[in-house]
């Protein structure tokens, strides 16, 4: 029987997709599928990129309407496809809540890298992109430590402030700034090519893409909002990094 105690759990799975990178006909169509396979007259979905709100009329003439705020993203494509297993299996076997709620926190409490593999990781992908465009192996050794400074930087700064804006001006800012000192002190030779190795690690690619997808599937004011969004998180990387151009005297990229 639906109920609202089951509407809360299947929009805990909507909102966990959508934080996770879920586009926004994913997120409406595994929520309207969940609702309809329990039998229900109407689902009415609406989702942007900071809410979803849930409207389900039942037979017997209830209505149950539940809203979803959105304040952050973590991008997730593993927890995104086992959310999507989990929707898909609701709607074939239509488990009790208790059921859900385990899968729920089974899938929540996944830590899919350590802190350890993310330094590592922002390394590998600033010291590889720094020769990929013409950076010589010194550059990219000076651009893989640089990278695994912004990722301590970036751990601070959201542990003191959640708006993405702000924490980008001051990250690309600081990253900027020692790029400048290092190729000044002679740890790397190409100030730009070190830079462009830790921009790749900061561009909203995925955010840029899902606007593009929300918009050809049909959501125009969701994926014109994610395009807003990702071409102010582009601002702000630019505008801190041609601060500390600007301040410490390196060349203007």
């Amino acid at each position: 029987m639906f109920n609202n105690q089951l509407l809360s759990r299947i929009l805990d799975i909507g909102e966990q997709m959508l934080i996770s990178g879920a586009e926004i006909s994913r997120v409406e169509d595994s929520i309207s599928r969940m609702c309809i396979a329990y039998q229900v007259k109407r689902v009415d979905v609406l989702t942007i990129t900071s809410v979803i709100q849930v409207s389900v009329h039942l037979e017997n003439g209830e209505v149950f309407t539940q809203s979803r705020r959105i304040r952050a993203y973590a991008t997730n494509l593993n927890k995104l496809d086992k959310l999507n297993k989990l929707s898909r299996n609701i709607c074939s076997s239509l488990p009790d809540l208790e059921y859900i709620d385990k899968e729920l926190e089974e899938i929540n409490k996944e830590q899919p890298y350590s802190q350890y593999a993310h330094y590592l990781i922002y390394a590998l992908v600033a010291g590889s992109f720094t020769i990929f465009f013409g950076g010589n192996m010194a550059d990219g050794l000076a651009s893989a430590m640089i990278g695994m400074l912004l990722k301590f930087l970036v751990n601070a700064a959201q542990k003191v402030d959640k708006n993405l804006l702000m924490i980008n001006i001051f990250c690309s800012f600081a990253v900027g700034a020692v790029a400048i000192f290092a190729v000044q002190w002679g740890f790397g030779n190409n100030l730009e090519k070190i830079l462009i190795g830790n921009i790749m690690l900061m561009i909203p690619g995925l955010a840029l893409t899902t606007s593009i997808r929300d918009m050809i599937s049909g959501d125009t004011i969701s994926g014109l909002l994610r395009f807003s969004e990702a071409i102010l998180l582009a601002t702000s990387i630019a505008l801190g990094f041609g601060l500390a151009e600007i301040l410490f005297g390196g060349r203007l990229v």
